[in-house]
């Protein structure tokens, strides 16, 4: 598995173009670079970051993940008070 992942970073990302659709194959393109994180890694490494800035980013993100799950379930079970209506 390690392997596999040591080619892909060698040989990059690539797309075939097909009947000259240079519209399409730029559309895949962009979404398998969004699916690697490859921009997102770069805008992080653009400035230097702080390791307690970082942690503090990672455990604000985590708080919103947890809050966000918390929020749908809630929205889930018609028994709870939040969508009572009186």
């Amino acid at each position: 598995m390690k392997q596999n992942n040591d080619d892909t970073a060698r040989r990059g990302l690539s797309v075939e173009v097909r009947n000259n659709d240079i519209n399409f194959a730029l559309r895949k393109f962009k979404k398998k670079i969004a699916e690697s994180g490859i921009l997102q890694e770069l805008r992080q490494r653009e400035f230097y970051e702080k390791p307690s800035t970082k942690r503090a980013k990672a455990k604000k993100a985590g708080i919103a993940r947890w809050k966000k799950k918390i929020e749908k379930a809630e929205e889930l079970t018609p028994s709870s008070p939040k969508n009572r209506k009186y």
